[in-house]
């Protein structure tokens, strides 16, 4: 299994066992986030406990429902960014991943992210944003019915 890490922080978001697809000239990958159940189940096994004189137990589950990528990174997550915070917080970004890659790379990435910039911005509003477990960077992630985004360099 491969595991994707974040260059700057060295946090896990992804790995090979979530289906995704290269979107934005494959400068980000949008990945399919599931709902999955954690905690006890409730398990049916055909037996009625009043009619055999036992009662309901009252076992109090703790069962929450959880989108599995989020889960499995830890991935946290975040207020909401206006357009003017979110330019500003890619820029940064940009600027300290570009410096952590060889040239080849960089030339590379620096082509495609202002088109995956522009097509996060049209997301904003109805996407939620999640960082890594060390909160020092984002990814994107919108509700566990669309798919979610990463950056493929970073």
């Amino acid at each position: 299994m491969l595991v994707y890490q974040d260059l700057l922080t060295g946090d896990e978001l992804l790995s090979d066992s979530f289906p995704y697809k290269e979107i934005e000239n494959g400068v980000l990958w949008e990945v399919e986030g599931k709902w999955v159940v954690q905690g006890a189940v409730d398990v049916d096994t055909g037996a009625n406990p009043s009619a055999e004189g036992g009662e309901d137990e009252g076992v109090d589950d703790q069962a929450v429902k959880v989108v599995d990528i989020v889960d499995t990174f830890r991935l946290q997550e975040q207020p909401a960014f206006d357009k003017k915070q979110f330019v500003t917080f890619i820029k940064r970004y940009i600027k300290n991943l570009t410096a952590k890659l060889d040239p080849e790379k960089a030339d590379e990435f620096k082509k495609g992210i202002e088109g995956a910039t522009k097509y996060l911005l049209t997301l904003l509003a109805r996407a939620c944003m999640m960082m890594g477990a060390w909160c020092s960077h984002t990814t994107r992630m919108e509700p566990p019915t669309r798919p979610s985004f990463t950056l493929r360099t970073g």
